[in-house]
């Protein structure tokens, strides 16, 4: 079982869409984040890994999901929150070979990974597309 985190990163009506670049599942894509560390809650967890892997400071906002998702080889539960920039920050890719800002109407316009296809589902229902 892994544990994770994932920021849906909102600009006004767009959300910021990564790319991974290694591993199992390169080339596809998710909403930034990572893995929990012992004793480290989503939140604080969420701002570690999205200066890690983005440089950014981020304000973390209000909880969408958790997805529980079985790939082949592991169990993936993934918390996913709301994030804002901070100060006016803009990311840069430290660990993804690419990334977009998708409008509402533009979120199923790329390959998601599995789990990440549960959150989409989510802000669908939220944003009532």
């Amino acid at each position: 079982m892994i544990e994770v985190v994932a920021g849906v990163i909102k600009d006004g009506e767009r959300i910021f869409a990564t790319q991974r670049g290694y591993g199992d599942f390169k080339d596809g894509w998710e909403f930034p984040g990572g893995k929990m560390e012992p004793g480290e809650t989503p939140e604080r967890a969420l701002v570690r890994e999205l200066q890690e892997e983005l440089a950014v400071e981020v304000i973390v906002g209000e909880k969408i999901c958790t997805v529980e998702y079985d790939y082949p080889k592991f169990h993936l539960t993934m918390h996913c929150f709301f994030c804002t920039l901070a100060g006016g920050c803009k990311p840069t890719l430290l660990e993804h070979e690419a990334a977009k800002w998708l409008s509402r109407s533009e979120l199923n316009s790329v390959h998601w990974l599995p789990a990440d296809v549960e959150v989409v589902k989510h802000l669908s229902y939220r944003f009532g597309d």
